[in-house]
């Protein structure tokens, strides 16, 4: 019975972590009003955010051992829950930025340690249902993210998006106080790689902000986005060659020699790509071209998550069975596919049923990709290596959710430009279809009571409407081409994978 409260509570912890990377995105024009701030340095409180998780996730090992596990897993709980609340009581827009880069501080543990408590709490002929289960927090998260946000912020007001954090982080920090343990396989202390630790920070912030503001400062038509970019690149570098020189590194990349483990991070880094990119172009093309309210849009992804869960539970007992991890990477990533081209394919009359349905596919696609992904990452690695395996795990999903995002903004500008000019370049007094559909407009308006001339302007109003709606609607379809396109060229990376036995993990409950 522990051990059921016990996964059940970091799971949820996890889901928490997951939910808020997504959650404030709908309602950014809504903190933009109430603290009297641009929406360009709002977008700083998404930016701050991931910037945290993804400089803390990796060392998540290393904090574990120098503080103790069950230490940093509650402080971290209590830190997330924290600032959490202080968010909410956030006064102007850079204190909530600050708030919120110190709740991904705290957030980071949330994900990483919550795997591989998870997966010690089941012996190795169980660890595909041990990812499954986590499978599900994981997808479920960055899913109902934007909906959960979008409801709350529709009928409360925003600072509630952070405060139901507060009474969940309290239940789950008091259940692991009295149930989490440390585990059996520990991690030799040692002294701090402040060196690793300044050169990742510096590095990832540097490449965070670049793909978060890039598209937002025109790119490399601005100079601290190109001043930071050589940042990234040399902050990266540099620390990649310092933790394969220094004896106790931060983050250990060696575990990296593991060719399961560098297919599985270079997929997943893929997974996040699609995961995070399509549960963003979905409601913002569901909402700002069909018109659906941000409840409406939930009520879209339901059908979904709910298949999502059955996708999980039967890839794990397929695994169980003996089936190849690959066979069932492979028919996710074919799934995804087809759920982009579905998407591709919808047009302005799209209705609510063509949206659920493709967006079906994509559920069952990332469903099953996800537990044989976390377990070919640990396939190959001993016991003391599986929780820094998994922090560079979750490391990439994050990262690939963040080129993700950027990829599609991108995309989106510049399709947008492009599909506009070729449909503007059709609209001149020679084009029969033109001319009717403006005598159209301009008589509407006639009727309505406007001036010829006033009429002949609303009616080019309407004309330049149409023309935004029908480019837009373009930028999108190719959107989803593009991500779609990005996970089949993957498939290829299956062949190079291999198949190893699986250490047994140390199983940790509390004495108490």
């Amino acid at each position: 019975m522990k051990r059921t409260i016990l996964l059940i509570t970091v799971i949820t912890a996890a889901m928490m972590e997951l939910i808020d990377t997504s959650i404030v995105n709908v309602a950014l024009s809504h903190m933009s009003g109430n603290l009297g701030a641009t929406l360009e340095d709002t977008s700083w409180v998404v930016t701050s955010y991931a910037i945290a998780n993804v400089i803390i996730i990796p060392i998540t090992t290393f904090l574990s051992t120098l503080l103790g596990r069950r230490n940093y897993y509650i402080g971290s709980v209590i830190a997330f829950t924290f600032f959490s609340f202080m968010c909410g009581q956030a006064t102007n827009i850079w204190m909530l930025v600050a708030f919120r880069f110190l709740q991904g501080m705290g957030g980071g543990a949330l994900l990483s340690v919550s795997q591989a408590i998870v997966f010690e709490l089941f012996p190795k002929e169980k660890q595909s249902v041990a990812s499954a289960l986590f499978g599900i927090g994981v997808f479920i998260g960055p899913t109902i993210g934007p909906t959960l946000g979008g409801y709350i912020t529709e009928y409360y007001s925003w600072p509630w998006i952070f405060y139901i954090n507060v009474p969940i982080g309290i239940v789950v920090a008091s259940l692991c106080s009295i149930l989490l343990g440390e585990p059996v396989v520990k991690q030799p202390g040692g002294k701090i790689d402040w060196l690793g630790i300044f050169l990742l920070a510096v590095g990832v912030s540097a490449l965070q902000t670049v793909l978060e503001r890039g598209e937002t400062e025109d790119w490399f038509e601005t100079r601290y986005i190109v001043w930071l970019t050589v940042t990234a690149i040399v902050g990266l570098c540099l620390f990649v060659w310092w933790e394969l020189k220094t004896k106790q590194p931060v983050v250990n990349l060696r575990v990296l020699k593991s060719r399961n483990l560098s297919i599985a991070a270079v997929l997943t880094f893929i997974s996040g790509i699609g995961m995070f990119s399509s549960v963003f172009l979905t409601p913002v093309f569901a909402q700002r071209l069909l018109g659906f309210t941000p409840s409406q849009t939930g009520l879209l992804l339901l059908p979904g998550a709910c298949m999502a869960i059955g996708g999980l539970i039967v890839s794990s007992r397929l695994l169980q069975r003996g089936l190849s991890p690959m066979y069932l990477i492979g028919t996710g990533i074919i799934f995804f596919g087809w759920f982009s081209w579905k998407m591709s394919r919808l047009d302005l009359d799209a209705s609510g049923f063509d949206i659920s349905t493709a967006l079906i596919w994509r559920a069952l696609g990332l469903a099953i990709v996800t537990v044989p992904l976390t377990m070919l990452a640990v396939s190959s690695l001993q016991p003391k290596d599986m929780p820094q395996g998994a922090a560079l795990n979750n490391m990439m999903r994050q990262l690939g959710g963040s080129f993700g995002l950027a990829l599609v903004n991108t995309y989106l500008t510049q399709r947008n430009a492009v599909h506009r000019a070729d449909l503007v370049s059709n609209i001149t007094a020679y084009n029969p279809a033109t001319v009717q559909r403006l005598s159209g407009y301009t008589h509407y308006f006639m009727s309505k009571g406007a001036t010829a001339a006033d009429a002949q302007q609303q009616g080019l109003g309407m004309l330049n409407a149409v023309v935004v709606r029908q480019s837009s609607l373009l930028s999108f379809c190719d959107a989803y081409l593009i991500v779609g396109a990005v996970f089949l060229v993957a498939l290829p990376l299956l062949l190079f994978a291999s198949q190893r036995k699986q250490a047994r993990p140390a199983v940790i409950l509390s004495d108490h």
